[in-house]
């Protein structure tokens, strides 16, 4: 028996703007960006989506495609990338092909880096 496990939605992000008022709020948060036509990017949201609960912080998603002004100000030359960001600063990058394991780290890592900051 295949058990299904319901994946949230993350927060779509439709506007460069939005983006900046977003990393001047949240004091962390982890970014998806997709593009379109993208299998693997359709094949790793689940994954990356399925740890939002496991997290205290916000989880945002960005087509970049339809909003190619991020692509270029974050420098992002391919899909799909998981950015994560303490204080409006990227703290971890990871691009196409995304080890979860030392992305869970990683974010393990910066939930203890706001425990001391906050």
């Amino acid at each position: 028996m295949i058990l299904e496990v319901e994946v949230l939605p993350m927060k779509e992000i439709g506007s460069f703007e939005q983006w900046l008022d977003i990393t001047a709020s949240e004091p962390q948060l982890l970014l998806f960006v997709k593009t379109d036509h993208c299998s693997v990017c359709e094949g790793l949201y689940p994954q990356v989506a399925g740890l939002e609960e496991e997290y205290p912080f916000p989880f945002y998603k960005v087509n970049a495609a339809q909003v190619p002004q991020m692509a270029g100000q974050l420098a992002l030359f391919t899909a799909p990338v998981v950015l994560l960001f303490q204080e409006g600063k990227e703290t971890a990058r990871f691009a196409r092909f995304v080890p979860m394991e030392q992305l869970k780290h990683r974010m393990d890592e910066l939930v203890e880096w706001g425990k001391g900051h906050a």
